[in-house]
């Protein structure tokens, strides 16, 4: 059986919106900021903002989105903060090629030689960083409300309303299912495997060595996961899925609330690509008074 994300109903405004509503603003958004490339505080910070703000309105209690947030914390902070702060790719080219004053440098050694090398950071390089972070938590905040405010049954529909073909829908559907259907084999597995004196704390060795004594875990769960997907697409053979029209239980409407988030996603979207091909403006610039947050 395929398990689902820890949805709970809640009288929100968030959860009043159509689903379809939710998923078009999120597109909106992401689109916004990366189509046109906007790099410019000014714009990004006041999106952050409704981000943020959309997320509090949600009202999710923290220990159903704590791992959620762990994950986000680790890849946008100590991944991409930290891959902009040293080598100031993944952005526009001027992080690289313009001149700015070197804060401090980071010295790397390959272990038991004297080689390595060193690492400027700029000011340049750490305004990126920064940037970069409130750029991807922008998106990541909308996307982590999504599997816990909204129903699980709906996810199919609300790709299939939308104009996606049933086939995408449904790959959709499976797909927001398939996480948290993992996670609960693999802690299922650990459970059993303990119950046979299995430890993981008494791993020891190098990483080829602890890989292949966890393999009482990656077998089973693979295996799992394995058997779990040839039930599904037996079950949709069997339901002769794809070989006429399908039809959906669930009817979607849009209400006066949604036509105005969904004008307001658009509006930012438009906003931005106006701002950027038409104006100028929108583009990565390091701002003054940064420079004087460090005499310069």
């Amino acid at each position: 059986m395929l398990a689902t994300w820890k949805y709970r109903p809640r009288d929100t405004f968030i959860q009043s919106l159509d689903p379809r509503t939710r998923l078009i603003f999120l597109f909106c958004v992401i689109f916004g900021l990366s189509i046109p490339q906007i790099w410019d505080y000014r714009i990004i910070v006041p999106i952050f903002a409704l981000s943020l703000t959309l997320y509090f309105i949600a009202r999710i209690e923290w220990i159903d989105v704590r791992r959620a947030w762990i994950f986000i914390i680790v890849l946008v902070i100590f991944i991409v903060g930290l891959n902009a702060l040293l080598s100031g790719r993944g952005g526009p080219p001027s992080v690289l090629q313009t001149q700015s004053p070197t804060l401090f440098e980071v010295q790397f050694y390959i272990p038991g030689t004297k080689l390595g090398f060193t690492v400027p950071i700029t000011i340049i390089k750490l305004w990126f960083a920064i940037v970069q972070i409130t750029r991807m938590l922008t998106m990541a905040i909308l996307v982590i409300p999504i599997p816990y405010t909204m129903d699980p049954n709906i996810y199919g529909v609300a790709f299939r309303r939308m104009g996606v073909s049933d086939k995408i829908s449904f790959a959709m559907d499976l797909a927001f299912r398939f996480l948290p259907t993992f996670a609960r084999d693999f802690a299922t597995t650990v459970d059993a495997q303990r119950a046979r004196g299995y430890e993981l704390e008494t791993l020891k060795g190098g990483i080829a060595a602890k890989l292949r004594r966890l393999a009482p875990l990656i077998i089973p769960v693979v295996m799992q996961a394995t058997v779990t997907g040839e039930d599904v697409i037996d079950a949709m053979d069997l339901r002769a899925f794809d070989t006429n029209k399908r039809t959906w239980i669930k009817e979607l409407h849009y209400s006066s609330r949604d036509q105005i988030m969904l004008g307001l996603g658009v509006s930012i979207f438009v906003a931005c690509c106006l701002l950027k091909w038409v104006f100028g403006i929108g583009g990565f610039f390091v701002p003054r008074f940064f420079f004087a947050l460090f005499g310069y």
